[in-house]
């Protein structure tokens, strides 16, 4: 009973941080083109990433809970996997640098696998790893494409980031379905422990996590709202609705299939190309290049922290 108690508090503790560390991912282009105010933006987050974590999030949640590790995990185990994964969020969280909590959560369970000797699902690995290479460099050509589509179709949205017109709205209800998508695509990174413990069905599993999605979004989700909005790309209007547009293409067309790729990789690959479109100088390359090593560093921190506290833990109870 105490280990079932103690799986639940970390879980929702790690949806708390990934809700505040996907603020940016989800409502970062209405915020920056000023198509919506500070909480009206992260109250509306609240609400979609709950209902898509409660409802759309079951096949993620299957392929996290059963097709990493095929065998049963026991509660102590799991809470390596998700203590590891919400420590090195909340560290990137602290440090203002969008990673992938999808690859550190992988990996975690990477991690505590090999130090228990668990048979690990190398496929599963395999046809996730494709997708996270493919997934940002698809964004990039597409938010290229999309911001020249709607500068061909739309010229006003180039200079417009006044917060009027259709183009506003357009990026809010976009902004709004990423956010939605996010609960879906990310909320089992929190909870997918607990149908590999056989806890809680899928449903209840949606609704915890979604809980603590909300729960991060409102009370730490400013901070990297700001990051992505204001320090990557200079963003006009056309390039703030493609870049959500092909975040959320890409990353709804993953969860489509049961697989699930980055929210900040697909919206930061998105930007790469919008501001590529544009020209060069409007991309801000430091920022990027820092974001692009915590992209690396994430999943192999992830695999390292796991292995270590599992093998540690594993010294004095049995996981």
């Amino acid at each position: 009973m105490a280990a079932s108690i103690i799986l639940v508090a970390v879980a929702v503790a790690f949806a708390w941080s990934m809700g505040a560390h996907y603020t940016g991912a989800c409502m970062g282009m209405p915020y920056a083109s000023h198509s919506i105010s500070l909480w009206p933006a992260l109250g509306a987050m609240a609400i979609l990433a709950l209902i898509g974590a409660t409802f759309a999030s079951h096949k993620v949640e299957q392929t996290v809970g059963h097709n990493i590790l095929p065998a049963v995990v026991t509660k102590g185990t799991a809470i390596v996997i998700v203590l590891a994964a919400f420590v090195l969020t909340t560290i990137y969280t602290k440090l203002k640098i969008p990673t992938s909590t999808i690859q550190i959560l992988v990996f975690c369970v990477v991690g505590a696998g090999l130090a228990i000797g668990s048979k690990i699902d190398w496929t599963t690995i395999w046809h996730l790893a494709v997708i996270w290479v493919c997934a940002p460099v698809v964004a990039v050509g597409l938010g290229f494409l999309f911001t020249h589509l709607f500068d061909h179709f739309s010229p006003a949205t180039k200079l417009n980031t006044s917060g009027k017109g259709f183009w506003p709205v357009a990026l809010v209800v976009v902004g709004a379905a990423a956010s939605f998508v996010m609960g879906s695509n990310d909320v089992s990174n929190a909870t997918g422990a607990f149908l590999m413990t056989h806890l809680f069905d899928v449903l209840l599993a949606g609704l915890i996590g979604g809980i603590g999605l909300s729960i991060g979004v409102l009370t730490w989700g400013k901070p990297l709202l700001q990051r992505v909005a204001f320090d990557i790309v200079k963003m006009d209007l056309a390039m703030a609705s493609a870049a959500q547009l092909v975040q959320a293409l890409v990353v709804i067309s993953a969860v489509a299939f049961g697989y699930f790729t980055s929210m900040n990789q697909a919206l930061i690959g998105a930007m790469a190309g919008t501001g590529l479109a544009r020209g060069r100088e409007t991309v801000q390359w430091p920022t990027l290049y820092g974001i692009l090593k915590g992209w690396a560093i994430g999943p192999a921190s992830g695999l390292v922290l796991a292995y270590v506290i599992a093998r540690v833990a594993g010294s004095f109870v049995h996981l």
